[in-house]
């Protein structure tokens, strides 16, 4: 998926420190925790404080530049994904085969979601789990023994499998017949679950939340 990148530009200042050799110690530590080779990160803002934004700044900053602007300055970040979202995901559980009609109830965009699913699942080919998220089917062919976990992450585009302690064990693509990673709707979604040969014992889902 591609994306319009967001720019955020905000304006700070630093509170005024007992000597200056507090204020260049105070403005060394925000280069350094500003510094852009880190990477994205979460950037939070006081105007929506639950949700975050994965963002970078556009520019590296120093303690000389910080200095030069008497403790106001403005600092602008970039966003590769505009979308923010929620610092507590939802959380559902399913525990049964059948059809499971779920709502959605916070944001306002498509969620890529991240399923745990439990099950027992042999390396026959006539074993699998079938999870059909609003009328696309992601079929799981394992092997997935007790104990273990199968990770789909959309938003990442990766499967794991881990242990009971949440260790991973290995790569879970091959667990996958196809990467129909599922997608969640704002509102009410549908997701059929069916075990052929195989033992289901729950999925569990973490939607990201974009608002």
């Amino acid at each position: 998926m591609r994306y319009i990148r967001r720019n955020i530009t905000i304006s700070c200042s630093v509170l005024p420190q007992r000597s200056f050799a507090e204020l260049v110690s105070v403005l060394d530590n925000v280069a350094e925790w500003l510094n852009p080779a880190k990477g994205l990160g979460q950037l939070i803002l006081d105007g929506v404080p639950d949700r975050y934004f994965m963002a970078r700044l556009s520019e590296a900053v120093g303690c000389e530049w910080l200095l030069r602007t008497a403790g106001s300055f403005e600092l602008r970040f970039v966003s590769p994904d505009p979308y923010a979202y929620a610092l507590e995901d939802e959380v559902f559980v399913l525990s049964g085969t059948g059809t499971h009609a779920v709502e959605r109830l916070a944001g306002n965009a498509d969620s890529e979601p991240i399923y745990f699913l439990k099950g027992m699942i042999s390396a026959s080919s006539s074993s699998y789990i079938s999870l059909i998220t609003n009328g696309v089917e992601l079929r799981i062919i394992g092997p997935l023994s007790e104990g273990e976990t199968l990770v789909i992450d959309s938003g990442m585009v990766t499967a794991k499998v881990t242990d009971a302690a949440g260790n991973a064990l290995r790569n879970g693509l091959p667990c996958l017949e196809e990467l129909n990673f599922p997608i969640l709707r704002k509102g009410m979604n549908n997701i059929e679950i069916s075990a052929v040969n195989a033992a289901f014992t729950e999925l569990k889902k973490r939607w990201r939340r974009n608002l």
